[in-house]
């Protein structure tokens, strides 16, 4: 019997994160600390100037009219995506509390003993149609012979 670390498979590799490789790992680095100083730099540049329009004791790195206006209109528009978000969560949430509260816990929606049950006799089943079940998990190629084809309502009758 294989040992199941065997058995998984890996769909994805990562040489940055493997032994060796120093100068991808460098180069991916650098990159990536570039890329988040492209992102901060900025943000404080755009802060520190909108602070300084109202602090004089601040270095003033731009004091256009036009981008404290619109720094002050995007705050405004943010606030309102901010608002009608809270508001559509937290409708949201009362309205699936509410359902739930309604629906799910008032009954189960299957009876657990006969869904044991009809998992047990669909297994046996299945074993006896088919194999058993690590055979027909580990299987690459199974090709159904014409007496295991299913009729329509064979599992219906199965249940009853």
């Amino acid at each position: 019997m294989r040992d199941k670390k065997q058995d998984r498979q890996q769909l994805y590799s990562d040489a940055y994160f493997e032994k060796g490789h120093w100068g991808l790992k460098i180069r991916q680095t650098l990159i990536g600390l570039l890329g988040w100083i492209c992102v901060f730099v900025p943000v404080i540049i755009t802060v520190l100037s909108f602070w300084a329009s109202y602090n004089p004791k601040i270095i003033h790195l731009w004091s256009y009219n036009e981008g404290i206006f619109e720094i002050k209109f995007i705050g405004v528009l943010l606030l309102f995506a901010f608002v009608l978000v809270s508001l559509f969560a937290v409708g949201m949430t009362i309205i699936q509390n509410r359902k739930r509260d309604r629906v799910v816990e008032q009954w189960p929606t299957f009876n657990p003993i006969n869904q044991r049950k009809r998992e047990t006799q669909l297994g046996k089943f299945m074993d006896e149609r088919f194999g058993d079940q690590e055979f027909r998990e580990n299987v690459r190629h199974y090709q159904v012979k014409p007496e295991q084809n299913l009729d329509t309502d064979q599992i219906h009758q199965l249940y009853e």
